[in-house]
């Protein structure tokens, strides 16, 4: 056994600036909304062993870097994130590459006297819009998301066929609520050329695919129902390799009537928060590469 103690993989930067964008070049306002987080790796093994800051590029710098790249808009978060990528590798030798990763939250317009407003917004509270962009040397991986986003359906799902032994009181059924909220992250094919992606129109054909994948066919189990809902989204986009899902069994439980004389013809629900099941899988090609460096610090599968 050796005593020699060694630098490890290391990274640093600023976690969650918090900015938003409003284009006022109109009388029209448009908002955008992100947390942003900067990571760089590289050579910054003398600052930790020496003390010398000389490959240190401030996180505070890192910080208004996000800012002043937010002047010129965002247009998507993967967009932002690609640009801030190629900004600290390319202005700083010893940055080899590094991690950023974005969260964004969508507002509507303001309804106001049967019209859209130009300039009030309330919070689109449906999901949280994500985003993760690794670069390591001359290899890009790039990974969009989503969390939060809330779905149920009130039949068309049951679970049944499962083994039982003295500990197992869940009664069998054909006929229950299948609700969940969705978490995803699909990455990209390493080596796509980014230049001329619609993130914005991916991100929105693919949150489509997803409520379809979860709404269509007799869901036998949440597991079967996350595969659907993966393959259709690679059936559909070949430039995507794989899909992780983190999504919780939103449970409801029929509630009792029969002490007040009332019958529950499968209507009335007790919605528990937990404890609760967690279906986690990968959906992928089979000849998809491996990369792992992609999700390195991505907590679980989500």
């Amino acid at each position: 056994m050796s005593n020699k103690i060694i630098l490890g993989h290391n990274q640093y930067g600023k976690a969650e600036v918090r900015v938003v964008k409003i284009t006022r070049d109109t009388d029209r306002h448009e908002i955008e909304d992100l947390n942003v987080t900067s990571q760089l790796r590289g050579d910054f093994a003398a600052a930790h062993l020496a003390g010398d800051n000389g490959h240190v590029v401030a996180t505070d710098t890192q910080k208004n870097t996000i800012y002043a790249f937010a002047r010129e808009g965002v247009g998507s978060p993967e967009a932002f994130l690609l640009r801030l990528g190629e900004h600290f590798t390319s202005s700083f030798d010893w940055v080899s590459g590094g991690r950023w990763e974005a969260e964004s939250y969508s507002w509507d317009r303001i309804q106001a006297h049967g019209a859209e407003h130009d300039h009030s917004f309330v919070r689109n509270g449906q999901e949280v819009r994500t985003a993760v962009l690794v670069r390591d040397g001359a290899d890009v991986h790039l990974i969009s998301g989503l969390k939060d986003l809330t779905v149920l359906k009130s039949t068309q799902s049951g679970f049944v066929g499962y083994p039982r032994d003295k500990y197992t009181t869940l009664p069998e059924t054909t006929d229950r609520i299948l609700a969940t909220d969705v978490s995803a992250r699909w990455r990209f094919k390493t080596g796509t050329d980014f230049s001329t992606t619609d993130f914005n129109k991916s991100y929105d054909d693919v949150k489509s695919l997803l409520l379809e994948g979860f709404s269509e066919n007799y869901s036998h189990a949440l597991q079967q129902t996350l595969f659907d809902m993966g393959a259709k989204v690679l059936e559909a986009h070949g430039e995507i390799d794989e899909i992780k899902f983190s999504m919780p069994n939103k449970h409801h439980f029929l509630v009792d009537l029969s002490p007040f004389g009332l019958d529950n013809p499968n209507e009335v629900f007790f919605a528990a928060d937990r404890p609760y099941g967690l279906i986690e899988a990968t959906v992928q090609r089979e000849d998809a590469g491996p990369a792992e460096i992609a999700w390195s610090g991505i907590a679980g599968f989500c």
